[in-house]
């Protein structure tokens, strides 16, 4: 069979427009659009306390008082299922609820609405996806300053938690979004970022997804940013925030980057990690220097030896040293929202000698009152880069900031959870770095 030049640039528009149609496999977040409750070990659904007028859950006949005990076929037994089934909602597909009013079931399919995306002015945001290794995608989001030419970019590795770096309009402030939002705003730079798994629109599941599997979405989505036509890509600095200032030096290393800006970060094993908090704690709580002392050595070390060292599960140390079980706040074999399994992994990686190789810039800003990251693990990275002929490094240590991106009068504050002040010169001073790497303010 023999085609005219027409028809194979027709078909050949076919193709690409076919392939970038089936690439696009992520549907979009949605909200409940609702008040609710979380479920506790001790009382399992989720109450909905206020609907939103015209909500998909109240046209599907919900009422306020109503306990959601089942979404998709998923029993609603515990913060931690109501955290993934709420992460899961789509607005493609709709969502089978079970609800109790009373004593009467009330059952009914709902529909959600879709998230609303980002919008910047003066900047370009596209809504993209990678898939990693793991066979996972995950979406990445991307802003570009409206101009030509080939441009430096930041990309964004956040904390270990399962929450979103979306800032979409509607979102409740929190002075994390509030550091995304001016990042993307005012670097005058493209800036990467990447959902977790489970997170956002992406594939997956945050609360079973483990470090290697994160790692592994954060270098697929390098790549990807390397590629666009737009980036100048030998100038990509990486800014990583808690988990990610840890990860920060070895993506840095791994993929040639320009700079390392790490925000809130750590440098021993984990377990050394969890002591040290503890301790702290402990202290925050008035115990003596003997209480502490002797709450450490019989239930601390045991319980973060058993899960880190031995690579049990919280319920199986528990199991073994019933005694524990009054100091183990943690789940029976998740931390922190993840599974044990990632801080298996985690303790295991040599994130500390990813810290001896780098060689590009490095900005380390740790705030006075971060209760969650030790002084001295930010001081020995600053010691290791220099004992390694390492030049162009700095450490800031910014007065008041807690691990939040929020200031304090005192760590204990933090800890207590109380309210803090919002100080933008915290990302005015990551911007400035940043554009500095690159030679923006050169």
């Amino acid at each position: 069979m023999r085609y005219n030049s027409l028809t194979l640039v027709l078909l050949i528009i076919l193709l690409f427009s076919s392939s970038s149609l089936e690439s696009q496999v992520l549907g979009r977040r949605s909200s409940w659009e609702a008040k609710i409750s979380s479920p506790t070990k001790q009382h399992p659904g989720a109450k909905i306390l206020e609907i939103e007028a015209n909500s998909p859950l109240e046209k599907a006949g919900f009422l306020p008082n109503d306990l959601i005990i089942e979404v998709n076929g998923t029993t609603v037994k515990d913060g931690e299922t109501w955290t993934e089934v709420s992460y899961g909602l789509r607005s493609e597909k709709p969502v089978h609820i079970k609800a109790l009013r009373g004593s009467l079931k009330v059952d009914a399919s709902v529909k959600f609405n879709p998230l609303p995306k980002e919008v910047h002015l003066e900047l370009d945001t596209f809504y993209e996806e990678v898939t990693s290794t793991y066979g996972i995608t995950q979406r990445t989001i991307i802003t570009r300053p409206k101009k030509s030419g080939r441009q430096p970019a930041i990309v964004l590795i956040g904390g270990l938690s399962c929450s979103s770096i979306e800032t979409y309009s509607g979102r409740r402030g929190t002075n994390w979004g509030k550091t995304i939002k001016a990042l993307v705003e005012r670097s005058g730079m493209v800036v990467m970022r990447i959902e977790k798994p489970g997170v956002g629109d992406s594939e997956g599941d945050c609360s079973t997804s483990d470090f290697l599997t994160d790692l592994e979405g954060y270098r697929s989505a390098i790549k990807d940013l390397k590629t666009k036509s737009y980036v100048d890509s030998s100038r990509i600095v990486v800014y990583g925030s808690s988990m990610g200032s840890a990860l920060a030096p070895l993506l840095a290393n791994e993929f040639n980057l320009a700079g390392v800006i790490s925000d809130g970060t750590f440098f021993k094993t984990w377990y050394e990690h969890m002591l040290e908090i503890e301790r702290r704690i402990l202290q925050f709580q008035g115990n003596t220097e003997s209480e502490i002392a002797m709450k450490m050595n019989k239930y601390f070390i045991p319980l973060y030896h058993g899960m880190l060292i031995q690579k049990q599960t919280y319920q199986e140390v528990v199991d073994r040293y019933p005694a524990i079980a009054e100091f183990n706040y943690h789940s029976p074999s998740h931390m922190y929202g993840r599974p044990v399994e990632y801080y298996h992994q985690l303790q295991d990686f040599d994130l500390a000698g990813e810290w001896e190789k780098v060689k590009v810039p490095v900005r380390i800003l740790r705030g006075t009152n971060d209760w969650i990251m030790s002084a001295f693990d930010n001081q020995i990275i600053i010691d290791v880069l220099k004992r390694n002929g390492h030049t162009d490094h700095v450490l800031h240590e910014y007065p008041g900031l807690d691990h939040w991106n929020t200031i304090h009068e005192n760590p204990k504050n933090s800890f207590e959870g109380k309210p803090g002040k919002w100080d933008e010169g915290t990302i005015n001073l990551i911007i400035e770095w940043a554009r500095q790497i690159v030679g923006l303010d050169a």
